[in-house]
């Protein structure tokens, strides 16, 4: 059984607020984990309480954070104030999560879109040691056009800061349309992204990429099949790459973007469990 979630603000190492939230296991329940949600592009930690109630039922406890230019944390919607911050930020954030662990217990990174570039790039860089890593459409390749790249190249050299759009359609988040207009009308979602941003999915998803060969974090791969968003090649090259006794993939056909929040659920949610009642 879950508690309620429980907000807080966690202060950076570079002085910005985070928002964190708590969904702690009830107290007598022991714990097989904590797993540690980062969020995509535009979004935040709250859009995640169905996956966190249904881990915690599972007897995983969950943290989430809006990630900086996030949600409810600092920083303008869409910005990033060092190349690094989004893994500086992880960082800070497992070292203050694994101080509330007790001793021995596993920590799981659970990325999504963004989210999944960040922690993949993380485990790829071996920031912090961490004992899995579930990536739900990671975004290891932004599928972008010539004169995008183009873009990428250019601006942040001249204008780092500069925020525009972030050109995805909300349609193509799920096939549930409750889910599409909660999306268009959450205050905290927002569609902005900076050009130095933009460099990191464009420069971060092929490093990632690259690195899969030397692959030695358990991880399941999940990623939609008619992805509109994100471009699966990133995951499908990936799952190539990695070793196949590390790295499991699964790909759903037919899918949009976000698996967990798709009309038929169900299949992602029993793969996640079967993934991590092997492992813990």
């Amino acid at each position: 059984m879950a508690s309620d979630s429980t907000l807080s603000t966690f202060t950076a190492s570079d002085g910005d607020n985070l928002a964190v939230q708590d969904w702690p296991l009830d107290p007598g329940v022991r714990s097989r984990g904590v797993v540690l949600i980062v969020h995509g592009l535009g979004e935040h930690a709250g859009r995640y309480d169905h996956v966190a109630q249904q881990l915690n039922a599972w007897g995983f406890a969950v943290r989430g954070y809006d990630q900086c230019g996030h949600g409810e944390s600092g920083g303008l919607p869409g910005s990033l104030p060092t190349d690094t911050r989004l893994l500086d930020d992880l960082a800070d954030i497992i070292d203050s999560t694994r101080a509330r662990m007790a001793p021995g217990t596993p920590l799981i990174l659970l990325g999504h879109s963004m989210g999944g570039l960040v922690t993949a790039r993380f485990v790829s860089l071996a920031m912090r040691k961490v004992e899995a890593l579930v990536l739900s459409s990671p975004a290891l390749n932004p599928g972008m056009n010539a004169f995008q790249k183009l873009l990428v190249a250019v601006l942040p050299r001249i204008a780092p800061n500069l925020r525009v759009g972030n050109g995805l359609n909300p349609v193509y988040i799920s096939h549930d349309p409750a889910v599409v207009q909660a999306y268009k009308t959450d205050r905290r979602v927002h569609d902005r992204i900076s050009a130095r941003l933009a460099r990191f999915f464009s420069t971060q998803g092929p490093a990632t990429v690259a690195a899969a060969g030397q692959w030695t974090v358990p991880t399941l791969l999940m990623y939609a099949g008619d992805d509109r968003l994100v471009n699966p090649q990133g995951s499908r090259d990936f799952a190539a790459a990695a070793p196949h006794n590390v790295v499991s993939a699964i790909c759903f056909e037919g899918l949009y973007h976000e698996l967990f929040n798709e009309l038929d659920a169900k299949p992602v949610f029993v793969a996640l469990r079967q993934w991590l009642d092997a492992r813990f």
